[in-house]
């Protein structure tokens, strides 16, 4: 993993920023600026108005126009913030647009994430803005940018690819540092997709956790395989964020698609407060 400061747009290439969060426990993930001869291109706007305010205050500081957020997928900690970005349009998958149209479930949020209750209470009442352009498919969004669907984590996962800075933003289908979270995803489908992303570029932006690459990928991959087996020995994921949290979760998961069950698991409707 790679060592960057956080709370700040730092850049990592020409004209491509990250903004990391510290930590990477639920509830706070990272995000991402790229720029084009048109304008910037937003990845993923974070959560509550303490996170995604400073966020969007730097991007301004930039000047420059956003013309584009590419939201990864539909988990509140990615999409949270699309109303810092009122005049940009809103690119996401099928089941991500699908999500954000259902009323927000804030009380699942406040159970799962007690420390934003006071932000959650707002995002209420703000919403999130729906999404006006669909991706299906892979796209060449810009001369720079690349849009490519993918599934493991949820089933309307997507990553941003700048290839000639050899970056890839690789939402929450990578979690570096953090232990993943497959709730809403398949951990077998998820560790085949990582056998590819780790060759996608050199420098991978996570969604949680600091930046990594292929090493990082292979971590993350080994760990969902144990899951699918059933049992998670020692090793590199011993010292991740939120393991006594999601280990029986992501094992119980992959255990239900086994049997035919594509179901919440018991273990995080409790975790939700629903069970």
């Amino acid at each position: 993993m790679i060592n960057a400061p956080t709370l700040t747009l730092h850049e990592i290439a020409d004209r491509v920023w990250v903004w990391l969060q510290p930590g990477g426990e639920s509830g706070v993930s990272n995000a991402g600026v790229i720029g084009d001869d048109d304008g910037l291109t937003v990845v993923d706007t974070l959560m509550v108005r303490s996170q995604w305010e400073p966020f969007a205050a730097a991007v301004k500081g930039l000047g420059e126009t956003v013309k584009r957020v590419v939201l990864t997928h539909a988990h509140i900690d990615h999409v949270g913030g699309t109303n810092a970005f009122r005049n940009a349009m809103i690119l996401a998958s099928p089941m991500t647009s699908d999500l954000l149209d259902q009323a927000m479930p804030v009380d699942a949020y406040k159970a799962f994430m007690p420390a934003f209750t006071e932000g959650f209470d707002e995002l209420a009442v703000l919403g999130t803005r729906p999404v006006s352009h669909l991706v299906d498919e892979a796209a060449q969004l810009t001369a720079r940018i690349e849009v490519l669907p993918a599934r493991g984590h949820t089933d309307g996962d997507l990553m941003v690819l700048v290839d000639d800075a050899d970056v890839l933003f690789a939402g929450d289908v990578c979690f570096f540092g953090v232990t993943p979270l497959a709730f809403q995803g398949d951990p077998a489908a998820w560790a085949a997709v990582l056998d590819v992303v780790g060759e996608l570029a050199t420098t991978i932006v996570p969604g949680h956790g600091p930046i990594g690459g292929a090493d990082d990928v292979a971590a993350l991959r080994a760990y969902l395989e144990h899951c699918v087996a059933g049992a998670i020995p020692p090793g590199t994921w011993d010292g991740w964020l939120e393991r006594a949290e999601r280990d029986s979760i992501n094992i119980e998961k992959a255990a239900m698609l086994r049997d035919g069950d594509d179901g919440f698991p018991p273990s995080m409707l409790r975790a939700l407060g629903l069970a």
